[in-house]
């Protein structure tokens, strides 16, 4: 009988300066990662994303813009549409939501980490990366309460700080790392079961 994976979902959160952090950690994951990857990244709900193009270029993953009923599949990673909540439901099911913004977004790291937390309970790792305001602190909190692992872009690489520093204050991290470091823990976390110091 094959080991189940410790974790079946990895939930990246973003905003100002993460493409650049994004495509820095989906570039050195594997093709046969073994979880789901759902990405929340604040993007201008005026204009069309390239966000999966540009990271589909970039990674072994496939990358794809979330729509309602995708199934969540290990080794693809969903966008966020802008302008709209992505939200994982506990059949491990995508659904977008154009409800009301959260603190002034839409997407909002908050919620996709809270339905995350819900959905996958200890099975769930949510990343905070690089950007501004405290988007995905809150989620963070869930994500922790329910069992979950967080780790969290360190101050010093962070581009903009503010998100990363948002999520530490709760002190519901698991791991801060240098971006450099965060795809060999995902790996570590997601591809074997030796644990972490």
């Amino acid at each position: 009988m094959p080991n189940l994976p410790n974790f079946d979902i990895v939930a990246l959160a973003a905003s100002a300066g993460g493409l650049t952090a994004l495509i820095e950690v989906l570039a050195d994951l594997p093709a046969d990662f073994r979880a789901a990857i759902v990405v929340v990244q604040h993007l201008d709900p005026r204009h069309p994303s390239l966000m999966a193009e540009i990271l589909s270029r970039r990674t072994l993953l496939k990358v794809v813009q979330a729509k309602a009923g995708d199934e969540l599949t290990p080794g693809t990673v969903y966008i966020a549409p802008p302008n709209n909540h992505l939200l994982v439901n506990s059949d491990g099911t995508a659904s977008l939501s154009q409800s009301e913004m959260v603190h002034f977004l839409r997407p909002s790291a908050d919620l996709l980490f809270e339905s995350v937390a819900a959905s996958y309970k200890e099975r769930a790792i949510a990343v905070v990366l690089t950007g501004t305001g405290s988007d995905g602190a809150m989620g963070v909190e869930a994500i922790k309460k329910m069992g979950g692992t967080v780790i969290v872009q360190d101050d010093k690489s962070a581009e903009f700080p503010g998100m990363p520093s948002s999520a530490i204050k709760t002190g519901n991290v698991d791991f801060i790392l240098p971006l450099t470091e965060i795809s060999l823990a995902l790996i570590t976390l997601v591809m074997s079961h030796a644990s972490l110091p």
